[in-house]
């Protein structure tokens, strides 16, 4: 019987090489480990690619994390990878998800399920061995497309026309899909931008709409993780003219103030627009002149090298009107006490910020982006010799003042400078 019905499921389409190959994933990463493996457990047990990974191999995309299925239940799953040895973390077995590892790669094995009962965050989960219940429970129809290792195809709910037409449907009653999980709404808005070409369908607005308060339930952690992925979506500056994305986005992130301006950027920063990191763009859309950035900070919970990036944007941002703020010399200030990447996020959010691109603003970064940074050429113990001085706090001051002197100088100072400040 499971046979039957998997062959009335299972197409018969083959990808192309044009498509892209799974057997090229499968040949070239330790993934053919698992597939090996589950294959060998039971006569039954099959594992296959789902969700992303199969949408971007079908759209030509990269493919930067592999998902997969199995019709295992997680014991038979940790039970299958220790008899092969293979290592796995019990990251996500609340809801049917291991971790396997091989090598220097992480793969996610999740268990087929239904969902018995949810509360708009978190789901309560019966396995499965059905596939077909797997699929239904799934939130978009291009996210419920299968593969097996060879690339033949299992898709029950029509993700394949869907993608190839540029549309986004929810999988079933739309209101019922965003009611179990109001994270929906912003997973909506991140397909929408990426794969329609097609308006919005008038009663998945209204769904969203009507359902877009429950988002105030979910977690900070889980919000974050959406909009970062929003944001690094390939057609993130397509928003501007999705007024009704746009409207969604800045409901649930009013902080996200810039948002309209991304329809003005110049083409300098579009060009440059994805090649940005989150920070940067996160930042780019938050400061103003306001507390508002500040604000977005004690709301979302950022590590901490990332706080310190945004906030030395937003202190930097304050100081962008003042005179030769943006020359060279200054700008080899902050190098020296930060790093690269800090002078070129502070020159791109200049440049972002501006009608039409700088050329003055654009040669700058092209010269720290070749710059290396200096090393203080004095060394405490050499003139603690030379001058036959002891350690203490007036020799700390002079060597803070020969530092200063050798920053202002573009990090030059001469031996008389030296014998000026030691000898005084």
């Amino acid at each position: 019987m499971y046979n039957f019905f998997r062959k009335i499921f299972k197409t018969n389409k083959k990808l192309t090489p044009k498509d892209s190959s799974f057997l090229s994933i499968y040949n070239n990463t330790e993934v053919s480990k698992l597939f090996e493996a589950i294959s060998n457990f039971n006569n039954t047990s099959e594992l296959r690619y789902v969700g992303g990974c199969v949408r971007k191999i079908l759209n030509q995309e990269d493919v930067d994390d592999i998902d997969l299925a199995v019709n295992l239940n997680p014991n038979q799953i940790k039970e299958c990878l220790q008899s092969n040895s293979i290592k796995f973390f019990e990251t996500g077995i609340k809801h049917g998800t291991i971790t396997a590892n091989i090598g220097q790669k992480n793969f996610e094995i999740t268990s087929l399920r239904e969902d018995v009962d949810t509360d708009g965050r978190h789901a309560k989960v019966k396995y499965t061995t059905d596939w077909l219940k797997d699929s239904s429970r799934r939130d978009f129809t291009i996210n419920s497309i299968y593969a097996d290792k060879d690339g033949n195809l299992f898709d029950p709910n029509g993700g394949v026309k869907h993608l190839e037409e540029g549309r986004v449907i929810f999988i079933g009653n739309a209101d019922k899909r965003i009611q179990e999980d109001y994270l929906r709404i912003l997973r909506y808005i991140r397909f929408f931008i990426s794969y329609s070409n097609h308006t919005h369908n008038s009663s998945v607005k209204k769904s969203i709409k009507q359902n877009i308060a429950g988002v105030a339930n979910l977690s900070k952690e889980r919000l974050m993780s959406e909009l970062k992925k929003i944001i690094l979506s390939k057609n993130f500056l397509q928003l501007s003219k999705d007024s009704f994305s746009l409207e969604i986005l800045t409901t649930i992130f009013p902080q996200l103030v810039n948002l309209n301006n991304l329809e003005k950027i110049n083409e300098y920063s579009k060009n440059i627009f994805y090649k940005k990191t989150f920070i940067f763009l996160i930042s780019y859309l938050i400061i103003d002149e306001t507390d508002n950035a500040n604000y977005f900070l004690f709301k979302y919970n950022l590590s901490n090298e990332d706080k310190k990036r945004v906030k030395f944007l937003i202190e930097n941002h304050e100081l962008f009107s003042e005179k030769d703020y943006f020359n060279k010399k200054n700008l080899q200030r902050i190098f020296y006490f930060y790093n690269k990447s800090y002078v070129i996020d502070l020159l791109d959010l200049k440049i972002f910020n501006s009608k039409t691109a700088p050329k003055k603003l654009i040669e700058l970064k092209k010269y720290f982006e070749q710059f290396e940074k200096p090393i203080f050429p004095l060394k405490a113990q050499d003139l603690l010799e030379k001058y036959k001085l002891k350690e203490g706090k007036e020799f700390g001051q002079k060597i803070r003042l020969l530092e200063e002197m050798w920053l202002n100088n573009s990090f030059k100072i001469s031996n008389k400078e030296i014998d000026n400040v030691f000898r005084n």
